[in-house]
């Protein structure tokens, strides 16, 4: 199994729906089990300045993270054709596997 997690701001759009809700989906459409967004509080890109989002009069991007688990097969194939429409995010992936008690 693959696990992806997707790095994007909150602000961000894709034509006139803001981006995570075009991934989100996206997913849907291509019938991945499941998927969740997650605002972040705190972050930074290329070691410029921290984003504060939350801070009063803050105007700095809110980072968000999109996240989800399919089967190795699946997940090749949707992030091919997630690319193919945008190439917003930054994408990583990871081996897991399914913890059973």
């Amino acid at each position: 199994m693959l696990q992806v997690q997707i790095f994007i701001d909150k602000n961000e759009f894709m034509h006139s729906q803001p981006l995570y809700e075009f991934i989100m989906q996206f997913l849907i459409k291509h019938r991945i089990k499941g998927a969740t967004a997650f605002n972040g509080s705190l972050g930074y890109i290329n070691g410029h300045h921290l984003n504060r989002p939350n801070d009063l009069f803050s105007f700095d991007e809110v980072p968000l993270l999109i996240t989800f688990i399919d089967e190795n097969d699946k997940v090749n194939e949707v992030l091919k054709a997630f690319r193919t429409v945008t190439k917003a995010g930054y994408i990583v992936v990871h081996e897991v596997r399914e913890w059973v008690d």
